[in-house]
């Protein structure tokens, strides 16, 4: 998947902005806070249906603009083109594909693939669970659309759930018993399209783990379905009905699920610095595009926020030793152009005061 067209209104300090990039490596230099950061926001806007900053898709508005919008040509791997959108206006969102109103967002999310590695990648490693949720879950939305059907069933049968455990201190079991019924089906049924991606995933991300830190030996991942797998789902949520009714929501199932990576030389999370853990989300990113190549036939986007300041050289050396030898699109952003990428064949983007202008 490339980009062949990215339009952005209103968004941050972005207005009015176009950016035709090549189908290779293209760098938006320019100084802090003039919006190269936020060019890849709105890439990754289209792929996630959230910023990879912290912070409520509210906050992402111009400062004095009552609306907010990205639009873009995307040009799929069988030479397919499709036109998608997503806009805020009057405190609503909407997302477009091919100029109609997408039904969901999710709908958007499948038709655009951008990973994106910048300075707050490393909560993927160290960060709180729901981030790796989000990783599993963005990955197997784009690889098996089955899962799509099962995550929805879930979190409306969870939304139903919660609603009576706030609603009710003596809630009757019998209110319950078909929203759990839901759950442990759909939960389970998610549970096992989460374990089998892991297990495709695994080996892609040992491929680049190996080099970046070879110190740490053998890489493992182990993942944590969110309750004691000693009973199944529905028996588990029955079994919770008193404690999840005290705390007002549902306490174990798939939306409490994590993984945890460990080497054999640093076993738990708490021996990584931050350096390594900088690295094994590299690691854990590229061995997913690399996965969603080899089952979509096309890489996703790649984006690299600040390369020369979130790693060595190096390592910014093997960064895009590795993606040159690839049929992918790639953005990055720095201050000037990284040392890395100095000899090679780039298309440039100079970014100052929201605007963005191509270099010869």
């Amino acid at each position: 998947m490339k980009f062949d067209l990215l339009r952005i209104a209103g968004l941050r300090c972005l207005d009015e902005v176009s950016v035709t990039p090549s189908a290779g490596i293209n760098v938006f230099v320019g100084p802090n806070g003039a919006g190269k950061t936020s060019v890849l926001e709105a890439a990754y806007l289209l792929s996630h249906g959230r910023s990879f900053r912290a912070g409520s898709r509210d906050v992402l508005l111009k400062r004095g603009s009552a609306s907010l919008s990205v639009f873009a040509e995307v040009k799929k791997g069988d030479g397919s083109v499709r036109r998608l959108g997503l806009g805020r206006e009057s405190g609503r969102w909407q997302a477009r594909v091919d100029g109609d109103a997408a039904a969901s967002l999710g709908a958007l999310v499948q038709e655009c693939a951008v990973v994106c590695f910048e300075p707050g990648s490393h909560d993927l490693i160290a960060g709180a669970s729901d981030e790796r949720r989000r990783f599993l879950d963005w990955g197997l939305f784009h690889v098996e659309h089955g899962f799509v059907g099962q995550w929805r069933r879930y979190q409306r049968a969870l939304k139903q759930r919660n609603a009576l455990l706030r609603a009710n201190n003596s809630v009757d079991p019998a209110q319950l018993e078909p929203w759990e019924a839901e759950l442990a089906a759909s939960g389970e049924g998610m549970t096992t399209y989460r374990r089998q991606y892991l297990d495709r995933l695994l080996p892609h991300v040992q491929s680049f783990m190996t080099n970046v830190l070879p110190e740490l030996g053998a890489f493992s991942i182990r993942y944590r379905p969110g309750w004691d797998e000693a009973a199944d789902l529905a028996t588990t949520l029955a079994e919770r009905r008193l404690r999840d009714l005290g705390r007002g929501h549902t306490t174990v199932g798939p939306h409490r699920a994590d993984f945890t990576v460990t080497f054999e030389q640093a076993p738990l999370r708490e021996h990584l610095s931050r350096g390594q853990e900088k690295l094994c989300a590299l690691a854990c990113l590229l061995g997913q595009a690399s996965l969603h190549a080899e089952i979509r036939g096309e890489w996703p986007v790649v984006c690299l926020d600040d390369l020369a300041s979130e790693l060595d050289r190096t390592h910014q050396e093997w960064v895009v030793a590795q993606l040159l030898g690839r049929d992918v699109q790639v953005f990055v952003t720095g201050t000037e152009v990284p040392s890395a990428l100095a000899a090679q064949p780039v298309t440039m983007f100079h970014v100052e005061q929201g605007a963005v202008t191509g270099l010869l």
